[in-house]
């Protein structure tokens, strides 16, 4: 069975889960799990349509937090063993997790060693390298030292570099090689053990009881009622919470921003060992690039796809912010400025890339409430694309304590990790954690 689109409305469930992305759909797998009746409901054609098919997918570890660490040190298992997180065997149709390596270039700022203790703590495998390693592993990368990173209208951006960085490699990082198929994936897995699916109706009201949450009506005038709803709607979490009337408890908030991911294509390996750009002449043997690289020297991030390279950018102060009021008002085509901000800055470290004049890429926007029986699973953005499975499994065993009489904001919950053993405090995810003034934690999770 498969999440195709229920013929009609069930008049009620026992979860409804607002959003058919990555999350939501995990959300909804590890809820129909435990045996509820979930019905997901989403305003777009179909399953991974919103932020997660802009996502590049990829799969690191390095977090400035121990939950955090943890947290994806045991994602990156489940997505290691997809069919058995699944429940399904292997065979075309899966997503498949593609180990390549990761490599986090050494900068001011990049917390490298504040890093490498909570993956000795996560026992997440590493090496630390020095420039002329660097050189040696990652084939025409440019170690220079150029940072901070800065804006191609400031001069010192063409400035020499001072000095060299290092780096440091996780072997067990890589990437998802189809984000919107993980989420179709886990909506397909959802729907065995019974969810049922709602596409092209959006949900326009909150059922309210009393001092909870009833369920909610969709834009034709159905009303599904169910005691537990999930707001898994990504850039549209902020607009779905002022409609339940919750978030003025949240020491966190949520703003839709627009992001650009580009596309160039990767040098190659000449037969004699050399490496030519994308006008080369030499007989290609296979691209530079293998691993993931994160270069907050210079604002970017890097990984192959195909014969190509996937350029995004580590959202450096320097760069203005393009923050939506609407998400639906995003523009999803890549544009000329930050195209040639992101590709530049990428050439800089890679100079074999080169800037193509031909644009390429895409445009994306990226537990409990005061409500009872309202929960969110939201703000994550593309950061958290790879902790998807374990989101679902977060908040499968929130509803499951919370609605049995579990204060989890006095006692937060701990989750313990089946392959890695790890143990995560759910409090660190919360919508009233403490923030941490004047932290740079490179995440989203604050």
């Amino acid at each position: 069975m498969t999440a195709g689109e229920a013929d009609t409305p069930p008049s009620g469930a026992d979860a409804v889960v607002v959003g058919a992305g990555v999350i939501g759909a995990a959300v909804a797998l590890e809820l129909a799990r435990t045996g509820r009746r979930v019905v997901v409901v989403d305003k777009a054609d179909g399953v991974g349509h919103g932020s997660t098919g802009a996502s590049s997918a990829i799969i690191r570890f390095d977090y400035s937090t121990w939950d955090g660490v943890a947290t994806a040190w045991e994602s990156r298992h489940c997505w290691a063993r997809w069919a058995e997180h699944l429940g399904t065997v292997r065979g075309p149709g899966l997503a498949a997790f593609r180990r390549t390596g990761a490599v986090l270039l050494d900068a001011p700022g990049s917390g490298t060693s504040e890093v490498v203790a909570l993956f000795e703590r996560a026992g997440v495998p590493y090496e630390r390298w020095d420039a002329a390693t660097l050189r040696s592993r990652v084939p025409g990368i440019d170690a220079g030292r150029y940072g901070p990173p800065r804006s191609l209208l400031d001069d010192a951006f063409f400035s020499g570099p001072e000095g060299e960085l290092g780096a440091l490699f996780t072997p067990d990082a890589g990437f998802d090689d189809g984000p919107q198929l993980a989420a179709q994936n886990l909506a397909d897995a959802a729907a065995r053990v019974g969810a049922r699916f709602l596409f092209r109706r959006a949900v326009v009201g909150v059922l309210r009881g009393e001092d909870r949450v009833a369920g909610v009506r969709l834009a034709d005038g159905t009303a599904i009622t169910a005691p537990v709803v999930v707001n898994a709607a990504g850039p549209w979490s902020g607009g779905f919470n002022r409609l339940a009337g919750v978030g003025a408890e949240f020491t966190v908030g949520v703003r839709p921003l627009r992001q650009e991911v580009h596309q160039v294509a990767a040098p190659v390996r000449r037969s004699d060992g050399a490496a030519s750009g994308s006008g080369g002449t030499g007989t290609g043997t296979g691209t530079t690039f293998g691993l993931i690289v994160a270069d907050v020297d210079l604002g970017t991030y890097l990984r192959l796809s195909g014969g190509h390279v996937l350029i995004g950018s580590t959202l450096p102060a320097c760069d203005p912010r393009e923050w939506l009021d609407d998400p639906d008002e995003c523009n999803p085509h890549p544009t000329p400025a930050r195209f040639e901000t992101q590709v530049t800055r990428a050439a800089r470290r890679f100079p074999l890339l080169g800037v193509p004049n031909r644009l390429s890429g895409v445009a994306g926007v990226y537990d409990r409430t005061d409500l009872a029986g309202f929960y969110v699973a939201m703000g994550t953005s593309g950061n958290q694309f790879k902790n998807a499975p374990l989101a679902g499994r977060f908040l499968a065993a929130l509803v499951d304590r919370v609605e049995a009489g579990h204060d989890h904001d006095r006692d937060p919950l701990r989750y313990t990790g089946e392959h890695t053993g790890v143990v995560v405090d759910l409090g660190a995810f919360s919508r009233r954690r403490p923030l941490a003034e004047g932290a740079a934690s490179r995440t989203v999770m604050g």
